[in-house]
């Protein structure tokens, strides 16, 4: 607990700033055109629906287009104006949440306006006011309680979706719910989920204390209210100011997919950088394809993936020529296409693989994934939450014909709690996976070769390409990690008792490396 609270003040800080500019960026749109609406009824309309319409895409879908859009957008600008922006981490974030934001600011806006008393503003008027002088001296005073009510619904929904800019790249205290509930420890989710909602309560009732100090005519209560916030905001992005203030040297910046293994990997790198004294920042829980983009886009400088990922989702090739094959090929395209290095193979293979529960293999008599086939339609498969969008799944499913009474996706740690349930009978397993010994299951024979092979690889950036540092860490790594000893790091991770930190087992694995 006491690790998770050393890294507290940085991660409420950037949650703090993220939630702060969506909600800036929202009012600075939504107000405008809520006043626009309020006078206009088909201007409402439209401008209602199209901000329904964002609310309707679930919020982590509209984080994940963001990037590919942005890193579109620079690489666009790169090309014609000779600089780009950087496509990862906040600025997808922002502009996803800001979107967010709009809807009860822009309804609460228009609805609040229009629900002035027409004899109110029929006065104003009487009296000789234009209209600007009417909405800003009148309307705007009156409505202004509605309106907050719309921001404090906008406050909280922007700052309990900042825990889903992880995936993105950008830290926030969803940092600390995605490696909780990806490594089950339950601590990490606890102080991720307490600390967002106590952070949305403050800010809620702090904008409650404004609405009241307007309902009642009392300046000092909302201009009081106003100050604290901003003073709570100021000491929220305090961590994030001093490091801003002291010339530190650039940072590498590793990054890491969603899952155990990857967080170990990760921290080896990180702890083998930080020992030959270089500064290092963790970019953890990436989407597979956004953490490749980053890398061929130099958001990030290294990171370890997989040649059977990289061969089907990068390369888009559904031929299995052989490990030494697919490697070379890899090196060759990689480097070609996005100056990409393929540094190292790491000397393990974290390959997919079909796993049941042994008792139940043996009762059915299934060996192999030719055998599954016959069976599947009275199984349900549960895969992880983009196998079955992969093409390591149609390539598998086309080879076999496999056909199952249902298909259930889950989070890589629940989905090996699902089999052990019974809700599902087969998943898509990962070969270095520890709780494959340690629950018993069989993996199933792939005899038709669909499945590419998966050896583990160090890739690095193009703008790290001739980094001395990364040259030898990947001289360092090359070949020196054994299935076996990452079957029991990633168990050490995953294990229900006695879990240990990434961190922890990365320093041990490092130590067992010469």
């Amino acid at each position: 607990m006491a690790e998770l609270l050393a890294l507290l003040p940085q991660r409420l800080a950037w949650h703090a700033a993220l939630s702060a500019a969506a909600l800036a960026l929202g009012l600075l749109i939504a107000l405008p055109l809520g006043f626009a609406a309020a006078r206009r009824p088909g201007l409402r309309w439209i401008a209602l629906g199209a901000a329904s319409l964002v609310q309707t895409i679930p919020s982590l879908a509209l984080l994940a287009l963001f990037y590919p859009l942005l890193l579109l957008l620079s690489n666009l600008t790169k090309a014609t104006l000779g600089f780009g922006f950087p496509a990862l981490g906040f600025l997808p974030a922002w502009l996803a949440l800001a979107l967010y934001a709009m809807l009860p600011i822009l309804r609460n806006t228009a609805a609040g306006l229009a629900g002035v008393d027409p004899a109110v503003t029929e006065a104003a008027r009487g009296v000789g006011m234009t209209p600007r002088q009417s909405l800003w001296k009148v309307e705007l005073p009156l409505a202004a309680p509605v309106i907050l009510v719309g921001v404090r619904t906008a406050a909280v929904w922007t700052i309990g979706g900042a825990t889903l800019a992880t995936p993105v790249g950008q830290t926030s205290l969803g940092d600390y719910i995605f490696s909780g509930l990806q490594t089950e420890a339950w601590d990490m989710v606890l102080v991720g989920c307490a600390a967002s909602a106590v952070l949305a309560m403050v800010v809620d009732q702090g904008l409650g204390l404004v609405g009241r100090g307007l309902e009642q005519r009392r300046p000092a209560l909302w201009i009081g209210a106003l100050a604290a916030l901003g003073v709570g905001l100021l000491a929220a992005l305090a961590p994030l100011a001093l490091p801003a203030l002291t010339p530190r040297p650039q940072a590498y910046v590793v990054g890491a997919k969603n899952f155990s293994e990857q967080y170990v990997l990760a921290e080896l790198i990180a702890t083998r950088l930080e020992g030959q004294g270089a500064r290092v920042e963790r970019r953890i829980n990436l989407g597979s394809a956004v953490a490749y983009r980053a890398l061929a886009a130099g958001e990030i400088d290294a990171y370890v993936d997989y040649t059977g990922t990289l061969w089907a989702n990068v390369l888009h090739r559904t031929d299995n020529p052989g490990r030494q094959a697919v490697l070379e090929t890899l090196r060759t395209e990689l480097k070609r296409r996005d100056g990409v290095v393929l540094a190292a193979p790491l000397g393990f293979e974290n390959a997919y693989a079909f796993a049941m529960k042994r008792e139940q293999a043996e009762r059915l008599g299934v060996k192999s994934l030719a055998d599954l086939a016959a069976k599947g339609p009275d199984l349900v498969m549960g895969g992880d939450m983009e196998f079955f969008s992969r093409p390591e799944w149609k390539a598998v499913e086309a080879a076999y014909g496999l056909k199952f009474k249902a298909r259930r996706q889950f989070q890589p740690t629940f989905m090996y709690r699902a089999l052990g349930s019974g809700e599902a009978d087969v998943i898509s397993a990962f070969s270095s996976d520890g709780r494959i010994a340690a629950d018993d299951l069989v993996v199933l024979d792939d005899p038709r070769g669909a499945l590419p092979p998966y050896d583990a690889v160090l890739l690095v950036s193009p703008r790290r390409a001739e980094d001395p540092r990364l040259k030898a860490l990947a001289a360092q790594l090359s070949g020196k990690l054994s299935v076996q000893a990452m079957r029991e790091a990633n168990y050490a991770v995953d294990r229900d008792t006695d879990k240990r930190s990434p961190a922890d087992v990365a320093r041990e694995l490092s130590d067992d490396i010469p």
